[in-house]
């Protein structure tokens, strides 16, 4: 489960970064907190990190059933993956909002195979 941990790790990390660059925005465009809307870049980062702690809420429960039911590497590989659509979705987001889909889709078609893997596999084990 180690390969799992780790990629959880660097998910929460990179969360975590998405928060620290809502920070900046704030500063550098003078939204104060807890105000939400501003210029578009901070909008935008905001949205970023917004969206990306939803995702974390399925992503993490998904990746260790998937890990624990079904393989750990190769739901490691899929998290991984997962870490770096949310940076496709990052980049595509601050360049050009409406080209966000592609790191979305990804992510999203992730998180499905996590998560009826992971249902798939504890059913198969409870049987």
């Amino acid at each position: 489960m180690e390969p799992i941990a780790i990629v959880t790790v660097l998910a929460v990390f990179q969360t975590f970064g998405f928060a620290f660059l809502v920070g900046k925005q704030r500063e550098k465009h003078g939204v104060p907190a807890p105000a939400i809307t501003g210029a578009d870049e901070f909008e935008r980062a905001f949205r970023i990190h917004q969206n990306t702690v939803e995702q974390m809420v399925i992503f993490i429960p998904a990746l260790w059933l998937f890990g624990f039911y079904v393989h750990a590497l190769i739901g490691a590989a899929l998290g991984l993956l997962f870490v770096i659509s949310r940076l496709i979705y990052r980049h595509s987001y601050l360049n050009e909002p409406t080209s966000r889909g592609k790191g979305f889709g990804i992510g999203a078609l992730i998180m499905m195979t996590l998560m009826i893997g992971g249902l798939i596999g504890a059913i198969m084990s409870w049987m």
